[in-house]
């Protein structure tokens, strides 16, 4: 059973949401402040941790930074609708996606599900995947690993998702709503800025090229594309 860690002070709407994910087959632990919600995260125990930004003792942009220090286990943020700052600040701090609130529980639960199917390996035993190389990058799609120049990329696993989609397309744009659908697991939403900013985060983890340049190119009216040794 997956188990899932709900860090909200909201005890009527945390219960509410406990009761749903149980009834669709999750294993649910509630906190109700930011400092035990880290620590707890921390203990090895959770799939996903979901994060509500606004809690006493600790806010859940900082339960998230002090996450980030020792894990890149899978963070959901629950944020206030409209308020696209603490919004982008979590992106930006390695949360794999956000809910505004006020959500329903069905749609929590999907988007819990689909951060968990693109992070956990369901590829069967007797059908390995090959590593994708591109350059220096080397992806390895059943261990979820990738590999800069030989040493190990400290991705989130939405980086790692989007990182593996450009891979495999380099040398070709793939536009933003792919890279929602298949990266997020959500189509593109207006005005959503998401990609943009773990897309920044993943170029910042790469370098750049000799002349200055990302590894990763925004291409006008198409979308992004990983460059390939040729490009460069």
């Amino acid at each position: 059973m997956t188990h899932v860690l709900l860090a909200d002070d909201d005890v009527e709407l945390a219960g509410m949401l406990k009761d749903y994910l149980e009834q669709e087959g999750f294993s649910v632990t509630v906190m109700h402040d930011g400092e035990s919600g880290a620590q707890e995260a921390l203990s090895g125990q959770y799939a996903i941790a979901v994060l509500d930004v606004m809690m006493p003792n600790m806010n859940g942009i900082e339960a998230l930074r002090r996450i980030r220090t020792k894990s890149t286990m899978p963070v959901l943020m629950l944020t206030a609708r409209g308020d696209d700052t603490d919004r982008i600040v979590g992106l930006e701090l390695g949360a794999d996606d956000y809910v505004p609130k006020p959500c329903t529980p069905r749609e929590l639960t999907a988007r819990i599900r689909a951060i968990l199917r693109r992070t956990q390996n369901t590829e069967p035993d007797n059908a390995p995947t090959a590593p994708i190389i591109v350059g220096a990058l080397t992806i390895r799609p059943e261990q979820r690993r990738a590999e800069w120049d030989g040493k190990p990329l400290d991705l989130t696993s939405t980086e790692f998702n989007l990182l593996e989609i450009l891979a495999r397309n380099a040398g070709r744009p793939v536009n933003k709503a792919v890279l929602s659908e298949q990266g997020l697991g959500r189509p593109l939403a207006r005005f959503d800025r998401s990609i943009d900013v773990h897309l920044s985060s993943i170029r910042h983890k790469l370098g750049t090229l000799p002349d200055g340049r990302s590894y990763i190119q925004t291409v006008y009216r198409q979308g992004y594309q990983f460059i390939r040794d040729e490009q460069a």
